[in-house]
C-alpha cells in the first residue's frame, strides 16, 4: 500500500477534525500535550476570556504565545476553532490584528460564530480578528499578500500537511523583514517508515506526519530562514498498545521552535546585549530559547546570528546592542562559547536529567490544550 496522497490526507484530516472529533477527550493518544510550564498572569487572564465552546473544540499541543505582541499583525496556521487567535486578539490590542486560516469548514464556522462575543468582551469597537477557509500550503490562494505579517504561529498542525516545505515557504513569503514564525509541533527521531506514514489514526493524532527534526533545519534554511532556534521540548509517550506496536522504536517529541526572517545585512560580529525589561509579562527576564535567557540589565554576550535577530526583529527596541568588549569590526579570536542545543531529543534528556522537563498535563490533540 502506498503512502497517502496529498488530497487523501486533506480529506482524512478534514473528516477527523470535522466529524470524528467533537471534543478534546475524543483523541486516542496523548501525542499532543500541554506543557506544564508556568504561564504569565496576563496570558492566564486572556485565556479565561475565551468562550467555552471555542476551547472545547480546540485540539493541540499547548500554548503558542510568543513575547512582545503589542500592535503586531499575526497569522495562525491551522487556527481550528480560534482559541489561540482570540487570546492573541486581546494581547495585540485594538491596533493589532490576528488572522486564522484553517481547511476544516466546521472549525472555521465555530471560530467565526464567536467574533462578536470576544470583541465585546475585550471592549473593541472594530473586530481585530478574522477567520478564513484555506490551506496553509497555499496562502496566496486565500488572498494573503507578501510581507503582511509580523508573526506567523502554528500549534501542532504542520505535521498534518503533506507538503511541509510549502508551508514554510508560504510563511516566509507573508512575513515582513525581521518577522518570526513561532510554532509548536511533533518531531520524530528518524525519517519515519512508510507503515507509520500511511497509518490513518497516526496521521490524525500528529505522529504519522511528524518531520524528522533534522529535516526541519534543512528545509527552513533552504527556504531562507535563519537556522531554527529551539525553545522547549517534551517527550511524547503513546498509551495505546496497538499504536505503540506500529510505531516500534521510533521516538517522538513535542517541540517549539522560532524561525526568523532576517535581512542579510546585520552584525557580523559577536555582540553584547542588555535586555531593558520592557516586555509585558517578562519584565525580569526573557527566556528567548533553550540557549539564551536574558535578565533585565544583565550583559550577555551573543553570537552574530543572535545579535542580527535581536537587532532586525520586533525585539530591537527591547535591547541595547553593542560589539563585544575589546572587539573591533573585523577582529579575530572570538571567545570560545558553549555549543548550542539544537536537537530537541538532546534537550529533553538534558531537562529530564535535571528534573526540569515539562510534564504532560493531559491529552489535547493537534489544535490547542485542555
Amino acid at each position: 500500500m502506498a503512502a497517502p496522497s496529498g488530497e487523501q490526507i486533506y480529506r482524512e484530516v478534514q473528516d477527523y477534525y470535522g466529524k470524528e472529533l467533537q471534543k478534546s477527550e475524543d483523541l486516542q493518544t496523548n501525542a499532543c500535550v500541554t506543557l506544564a510550564r508556568p504561564l504569565p498572569t496576563f496570558i492566564k487572564e486572556a485565556l479565561k476570556c475565551v468562550h467555552d465552546d471555542v476551547v472545547s473544540r480546540y485540539y493541540g499541543c499547548g500554548l503558542v504565545i510568543p513575547e512582545c505582541l503589542e500592535t503586531c499583525w499575526i497569522l495562525d496556521l491551522g487556527s481550528g476553532s480560534g482559541r489561540d487567535c482570540y487570546m492573541l486578539s486581546k494581547l495585540v490590542g485594538e491596533k493589532g490584528h490576528v488572522t486564522g486560516i484553517d481547511m476544516t469548514d466546521t472549525q472555521v464556522e465555530v471560530a467565526k460564530k464567536h467574533i462578536d462575543y470576544h470583541m465585546k468582551k475585550f471592549g473593541y469597537q472594530v473586530p481585530n480578528v478574522d477567520f478564513i477557509h484555506g490551506y496553509m500550503e497555499k496562502l496566496g490562494d486565500a488572498g494573503l499578500k507578501d510581507e503582511s505579517y509580523d508573526i506567523v504561529i502554528s500549534n501542532c498542525v504542520i505535521n498534518l500537511s503533506p507538503d511541509k516545505r510549502a508551508v514554510l515557504q508560504e510563511a516566509y513569503r507573508v512575513l515582513k523583514a525581521g518577522g518570526e514564525m513561532y510554532f509548536s509541533d511533533v518531531y520524530a527521531s528518524c525519517d519515519l517508515p512508510e507503515d507509520i506514514r500511511k497509518h490513518r489514526v497516526l496521521w490524525g493524532e500528529c505522529l504519522g506526519g511528524a518531520l524528522w527534526w533534522k529535516d526541519l533545519y534543512r528545509i527552513a534554511e533552504e527556504v531562507g530562514f535563519c537556522p531554527p532556534r529551539l525553545v522547549t521540548a517534551s517527550r511524547i509517550t503513546i498509551n495505546n498498545k496497538e499504536l505503540e506496536s506500529v510505531v516500534g522504536d521510533c521516538q517522538f517529541v513535542s517541540a517549539t521552535f522560532r524561525l526568523f526572517k532576517v535581512p542579510k545585512k546585520g552584525p557580523a560580529e559577536r555582540c553584547q546585549v542588555i535586555y531593558n525589561g520592557g516586555i509585558t509579562g517578562h519584565e525580569k527576564e526573557l527566556e528567548f530559547d533553550a540557549n539564551f535567557t536574558f535578565k533585565e540589565g544583565e550583559v550577555v554576550e551573543v553570537d552574530a546570528e543572535t545579535a542580527a535577530i535581536l537587532q532586525s526583529s520586533r525585539f530591537a527596541e527591547e535591547f541595547l546592542i553593542r560589539l563585544a568588549a575589546g572587539r573591533a569590526p573585523g577582529g579575530c579570536c572570538p571567545a570560545k562559547v558553549k555549543e548550542k542545543i539544537v536537537d530537541p531529543f538532546q534537550l529533553v534528556e538534558h531537562l529530564e536529567a535535571k528534573d526540569l522537563a515539562p510534564k504532560p498535563a493531559g491529552c489535547c490533540g493537534p489544535k490547542g490544550c485542555c
